[in-house]
């Protein structure tokens, strides 16, 4: 068990590397693309526009898509410490990014934004239910949790809504999510005292 656990914290401890990658291929990107205002999803794109280009959108693809499979085994293998519902959203949002590097913007916006909407819906939604698991034992990594929950759902809602500053809204949405919950995986990870086991652990 103690092995397995282990496994799945190093699995999300290696995703915060995602926002390295992320702005190395921003920094790639010709044009007029600001990180405050234009979308993660544009640095994936294929082709060209007036606007920006982004040379390296293989990578970024690759990122999302390996991102998002750590982020769903890291939860199934945390499983046991953080409880079937959250396992489920978490793995739903994982395979959500995922798919979003395998169906760029512009070649199917209709799909890319299908596919994506499930990430911004089910990571706030987890991190909420897993800083209220967390309380009793944990209270401030579970302070620390449900504050980044709100805040992510609220940055979410105002992406999804098209308010002002898309990019600084996304980045919002999904950054603070990877350090939250390696700080979880790291936590989840140890080995849990006698007579505790079996609930979340140390």
């Amino acid at each position: 068990m103690e092995r397995r656990l282990a496994w799945g914290a190093a699995l999300w401890l290696v995703r915060p590397a995602y926002v390295v990658l992320e702005l190395v291929v921003a920094a790639a990107t010709t044009g007029d693309y600001r990180l405050g205002r234009d979308t993660v999803s544009d640095l994936g794109a294929l082709t060209c526009d007036p606007r920006s280009c982004s040379p390296w959108h293989d990578l970024m693809n690759a990122t999302f898509v390996g991102t998002g499979l750590l982020l769903a085994l890291g939860a199934g293998l945390l499983a046991p410490r953080l409880g079937r519902v959250v396992t489920v959203l978490l793995v739903v949002a994982g395979l959500s990014s995922a798919a979003v590097g395998l169906a760029p913007v512009d070649q199917d916006p209709g799909l890319h934004f299908l596919v994506a909407a499930p990430l911004f819906v089910a990571q706030p939604l987890a991190l909420c239910l897993l800083g209220v698991r967390l309380r009793r034992r944990h209270r401030l990594l579970a302070g620390a949790v449900l504050a980044t929950g709100a805040v992510t759902a609220l940055a979410a809602l105002g992406f999804v809504l098209g308010a002002p500053g898309a990019g600084a809204l996304e980045r919002l949405a999904l950054w603070p999510v990877i350090f939250a919950l390696a700080a979880v995986g790291s936590r989840r990870a140890r080995p849990a005292r006698a007579g505790v086991r079996g609930t979340m652990g140390a």
